[in-house]
């Protein structure tokens, strides 16, 4: 039969949120306040669209996917970690995710900050724990960890908030490369890596690591692309945060540089 994606993703998605429900039980040195925090920004509810590449991608290196959930898992927690501190109002300054208060709106802003970091740690010992062979659990932490990093995500969050300044004294900064450069790491490096991490798990070859890399660039690129756009273009209750923020804070983003005909055409 027809390959059918919204089928496939339901059906991985189902799995991935059971096995993070799982993982959000923990040990008793953890606050009751802290750990209603990380349940509540894990679980909240959301596309999972890394986690399910994950399990695509260790499915296209013919492995089944039960091998690939706690790297999916990882892959999600440290998604949720970077949607909770960006929320902040030293970040982007939302007070709405996925649909409903952002982590700092409900729990304040301390507690939020500390549900980040306590899911970003998890991640890591959910890799070291439970991915097999001892290697490949080595290689899946190094792997995930640039791609959050100063040189992935966090660098490129960081040149998106220094986005937000005025740059006319800078017009190379509103330029192609430099735009594509910050969204290449703060959104395309953990789509990436959640391919890199399925494939790894999948002890997949050179040739299909590199692969699945080319297309989690194109993929990465067209998804904040497109983001941009609705930030412009959508309703708030469909998108599940504040629309036209953007715009508000002068922030450098591909419908500003491009209008949005052109935005689209990349896109597409």
């Amino acid at each position: 039969s027809a390959f059918d994606l919204t089928r496939v993703a339901d059906t991985l998605r189902a799995r991935i949120d059971a096995s993070l429900d799982a993982y959000c039980e923990l040990s008793d040195g953890c606050p009751d306040e802290l750990q209603a925090a990380i349940r509540y920004s894990l679980l909240a509810p959301g596309k999972r669209l890394r986690p399910i590449l994950v399990l695509m991608a260790t499915r296209a290196c013919g492995r089944q996917v039960e091998v690939a959930l706690p790297a999916a898992c990882a892959v999600e927690m440290v998604h949720a970690y970077s949607l909770i501190h960006d929320d902040l109002p030293a970040m982007d300054d939302d007070d709405l995710r996925r649909g409903q208060p952002a982590c700092h709106k409900k729990f304040g802003e301390a507690t939020a900050i500390l549900a980040g970091d306590a899911l970003l740690t998890l991640a890591f010992e959910v890799l070291a724990r439970e991915v097999h062979p001892p290697r490949v659990a080595a290689a899946c932490c190094g792997a995930l960890a640039r791609a959050a990093g100063a040189s992935g995500m966090v660098g490129g969050q960081a040149d998106d908030v220094a986005g937000h300044l005025p740059t006319s004294d800078n017009p190379e900064s509103r330029s192609t490369h430099t735009l594509e450069s910050i969204h290449n790491r703060k959104t395309g490096a953990m789509i990436c890596v959640a391919l890199r991490l399925g494939a790894l798990v999948a002890e997949a070859d050179q040739t299909q690591i590199e692969a699945l890399e080319n297309y989690g660039r194109c993929v990465g690129l067209a998804f904040q692309i497109t983001d941009d756009l609705l930030d412009v273009q959508g309703q708030e209750a469909a998108i599940g945060k504040r629309a036209g923020k953007d715009s508000v804070r002068g922030k450098l983003t591909f419908p500003g540089l491009f209008g949005a005909e052109e935005s689209s055409r990349r896109a597409e």
